[in-house]
């Protein structure tokens, strides 16, 4: 069955994409820790302390802004195509 996505909200993609970025980026922080530890730079442990929120931010911010571009370009194109099927 075909279905076409012809809007997407863009707060609510936002806010999905806002997490997503920061668990993401707490995934990434260890190795930036590991890494200011062993390379003795007080600047990576800052900057390992600030990257998921900014990095939420940015993906919120991103994602709205994509939303938007996106939903204007599915007005013109008709939007995505793609299939689904029923779970049984």
């Amino acid at each position: 069955m075909k279905k076409r996505l012809t809007y997407v909200s863009p707060l609510q993609l936002g806010i999905v994409l806002g997490v997503l970025y920061g668990v993401i980026s707490l995934i990434i922080v260890p190795f930036f820790i590991l890494g200011a530890i062993f390379g003795k730079a007080g600047f990576g442990v800052i900057f390992a302390i600030f990257f998921p929120i900014i990095y939420a931010i940015a993906g919120f911010v991103g994602g709205v802004i994509s939303t938007f571009i996106y939903n204007l370009v599915a007005k013109w194109t008709g939007g995505v195509e793609f299939t689904t099927s029923d779970a049984p």
